[in-house]
This record gives structure tokens, C-alpha cells and sequence, in this order.
């Protein structure tokens, strides 16, 4: 005889909590570093900002909060028992993720062809400030990267998931964890994207 599977949905969504909290306080400190770095190089920081290419983060920022709010929409889909449509918005939100990490490639490669990135000779003889700047660009946006492969991944597996009923209106708390991820990787880049792209 079989015995029913017990699922803690409520702890799974209170360990889902604790773990997005310290991915918090990680970007928290990079954010933190950048602050205290902007008030020792002001000018440089303005100078290394005015030089980037603010087409490629307007987009990549559309196309992250287009992206979040297909995995919203996914959540609110499979608890409505509408898993194909959950698994066309999950597909969605995919996609999206692979198309922000491509136009990441080919703004780092415009950067790269251009002698902008750690170490490179025109960064050497740039005031040190702006050596900084990119320092923190490239670790914080390639951190960001990093999460936003994995999310796209982890969602990939729940649409995988639904579409073989795996995950379903009884049973969703897999999917609701992956868009609690996805959307701290959308509000990361929400504070990336000013600080880097507009104030300076």
C-alpha cells in the first residue's frame, strides 16, 4: 500500500526566501562597493560611464522585465490549470534569458574591440578610477550573467516539468520558487542598470 507524499510547500517557499536573501546581501556588497568607490572617483566614474553603450542595457532591460512578467503569468496560468499555457510562458521567459545573455556578448565584444576591459593597456593608462569602474562592471554584470543562465535553466526544467504534469495546479511549488528566482535576478539588474547606464 501506498502511502501518500507528504510536501511542504511552505517550507520549500520559506527556504526559497532565506536563500534569495543572501543573494541579496551578496549584490548588496557589490552595490555597496560601488558607492564607496563613487565617492572617492567621482569624475572618473562619470567619465568611465559616459562611455557606455546604453542601447544594449535599455534592451537587455526590457527584456528582462518582459521575462519576469511571463513567469508571473506562468505561476498564475498552472494555479488557473492552465499548464500548456504555463509551458508556452515559461518558454517565453527562456527565451528571453538567451537573448539578454547574447546582446550581453555582443556588448562585451564591442567593449573588448574597443581595448575596454581589466587589464587591457588603454584601461592602464586610464585614471585609475576608471580601471575600478570596469573592474566592478565586469564582475557584477558577469555574476549577474551567471544567474541569469541559471534561472534560465532552472526554468527550462520546470516547463519540462509541466508540460509532463509533473508540475500542476495541486502541485506548483517548484515553478513558484523558479519565478521567485527569476524575479530577484530581474530586480538585481533593475539597480545594475541605473548605476551603471543613467546617474553618472
Amino acid at each position: 500500500m501506498s502511502r501518500p507524499q507528504h510536501r511542504d510547500h511552505a517550507g520549500a517557499k520559506l527556504g526559497m526566501w532565506l536563500f534569495l536573501l543572501t543573494e541579496l546581501f551578496l549584490f548588496g556588497g557589490m552595490f555597496l562597493l560601488y558607492g564607496a568607490y563613487l565617492v572617492r572617483y567621482p569624475r572618473e566614474f562619470a567619465a568611465a560611464g559616459r562611455e557606455m553603450q546604453l542601447w544594449f542595457g535599455t534592451v537587455n532591460t526590457v527584456i528582462l522585465i518582459t521575462s519576469s512578467l511571463m513567469a508571473a503569468m506562468a505561476v498564475t496560468a498552472i494555479q488557473r490549470g492552465g499548464r500548456r499555457l504555463a509551458v508556452w510562458l515559461l518558454g517565453g521567459a527562456v527565451i528571453c534569458g538567451a537573448v539578454f545573455l547574447i546582446n550581453k556578448y555582443l556588448e562585451w565584444s564591442h567593449e573588448f574591440s574597443r581595448g575596454i576591459y581589466p587589464g587591457s593597456s588603454r584601461l592602464a593608462a586610464a585614471p585609475p578610477g576608471e580601471s575600478v569602474f570596469y573592474s566592478l562592471y565586469y564582475v557584477t554584470a558577469g555574476l549577474h550573467g551567471l544567474h541569469v543562465l541559471i534561472g534560465s535553466v532552472l526554468l527550462a526544467v520546470v516547463a519540462v516539468w509541466a508540460w509532463r504534469g509533473t508540475i500542476h495546479a495541486g502541485d506548483f511549488a517548484w515553478l513558484e520558487n523558479s519565478a521567485l528566482y527569476w524575479h530577484l535576478v530581474d530586480l538585481v539588474w533593475i539597480f545594475i542598470f541605473p548605476l551603471y547606464y543613467l546617474i553618472l
